[in-house]
């Protein structure tokens, strides 16, 4: 099962003064069970690619197949297949409409044409895998919570819908650091429990070293990169640079570190490389 993108092009006020082309012959496929992270930066069309995924956008040319169904058909098979990717955008609290939490989790299912009992059980298995207690919040109108509450009851929405894909556009921003870890817990865990491919888009090389096991690099509408991000981050650092991209945090400090005299083995891409590999030059026994 996966998503495959074949040569998608995508144009903006296509045939206007403002006409600008977001994506340039993007060939990919994600693969159910993957942690994909795409990186890129500002305007390099990142979100215009994950949009093309569920084809909530429809490419000027090009093919996008989801489980071996043309998805920007109108068959019944093709809605379907729209409908097992799951999409938070960025900013996910402006999706949020309804007058109560439940509502609003339920909406999702409720239009997939599950029934009231089906929808009950699934807004409430949302809401616990969230974090969000249904006695305490399901009745609450979801403009009363805090940020990091209205995204998560966003991203319950999604999960509600039990897809086979989730798609989440900068998951992380506007959030603090304790909001951000609890985020990316509840994401993993859905990774776990379920199996879904789970695509990030994100501006923070450090969750993208973190979290993904796969790395897109998208530049000028093209796809730059694709491969394990630690291969990536090592072997074209130069590159990431030209086209406005850093290196992971912990990889400048494990540097800095190598630096001033600790004698670091092996890739330090993510936190728990830096602590393994801290560990083995202070001789530590623990060190795993």
């Amino acid at each position: 099962m996966s998503i495959e993108l074949k040569d998608v092009s995508y144009t903006y006020s296509k045939g206007t003064p403002f006409e600008r082309q977001a994506l340039n012959n993007v060939s990919v496929s994600i693969d159910k069970g993957e942690i994909v992270a795409i990186i890129g930066h500002t305007g390099s069309g990142k979100s215009t690619f994950v949009q093309h995924l569920n084809a909530l956008l429809k490419p000027d040319k090009g093919m996008i197949i989801i489980d071996e169904v043309d998805a920007t058909g109108k068959t019944s098979d093709a809605k379907a297949a729209r409908h097992r990717v799951g999409m938070v955008f960025q900013y996910p609290e402006h999706q949020l409409f309804a007058e109560t939490v439940e509502e609003d989790i339920a909406f999702g299912p409720r239009n997939k044409g599950f029934s009231e009992d089906e929808v009950a059980v699934q807004v409430k298995e949302a809401m616990r895998f969230v974090g969000l207690d249904y006695d305490t919040y399901a009745k609450r109108s979801p403009f009363q919570l805090s940020g990091g509450q209205m995204r998560r009851v966003a991203v319950a929405g999604v999960v509600a819908l039990n897809p086979d894909y989730l798609v989440l556009d900068e998951p992380s921003a506007g959030l603090d650091p304790a909001s951000r870890l609890r985020v990316f817990r509840e994401i993993l865990e859905l990774h776990k429990t379920r199996k879904i491919a789970i695509v990030i888009v994100t501006h923070s090389m450090d969750e993208a070293a973190e979290y993904a096991n796969r790395l897109l690099v998208i530049n000028k509408g093209q796809l730059l990169y694709d491969g394990k991000p630690e291969e990536i981050f090592k072997e074209h650092s130069a590159e990431l640079r030209q086209v406005g991209l850093d290196m992971p945090q912990v990889y400048n400090l494990g540097e800095k570190l190598k630096a001033n005299g600790l004698n670091l083995k092996g890739d330090i891409m993510n936190t728990k490389a830096l602590v393994k590999a801290i560990c083995q030059a202070k001789g530590w026994k623990n060190a795993k």
